[in-house]
């Protein structure tokens, strides 16, 4: 069964910080690309970071460069997204995907995150 549970999201002030986790099981992690997304209210959810299956190639989205670092544990089969310098507009449900191109996507139900003073 596949299971992908992300944790860590809240309420946290400007300027603050959060780490997000991500728990995927079922599936071989380590050979799937694994991404987090974001959606904030009344918006298209979006790419905030990837992360190839060896860890080496990573790409983060323009509004989070040089403040969100994604990295993973493939022995944990865990997936990490460290937020620092949040602003408000970093607010909104961050989801985490595990995907192999042409063969599978599997999803969470995501974690919400809101910067607010």
């Amino acid at each position: 069964q596949v299971q992908v549970v992300e944790s860590g999201g809240g309420l946290v002030q400007p300027g603050g910080s959060l780490r997000l986790s991500c728990v995927a099981s079922g599936f071989t992690f380590w050979i799937y690309v694994m991404s987090w997304y974001r959606q904030a209210p009344g918006k298209e959810r979006e790419l905030v970071a990837d992360i190839g299956s060896g860890g080496g190639s990573v790409n983060y989205a323009e509004s989070v460069k040089g403040r969100f670092t994604i990295s993973r544990d493939n022995v944990k089969n865990t997936v990490y997204l460290q937020m620092n310098s949040l602003k408000p507009e970093d607010t909104a449900i961050y989801y985490c995907k595990a995907s192999r191109a042409g063969v599978n996507t599997y999803w969470g139900q995501g974690t919400r995150v809101t910067v607010s003073s």
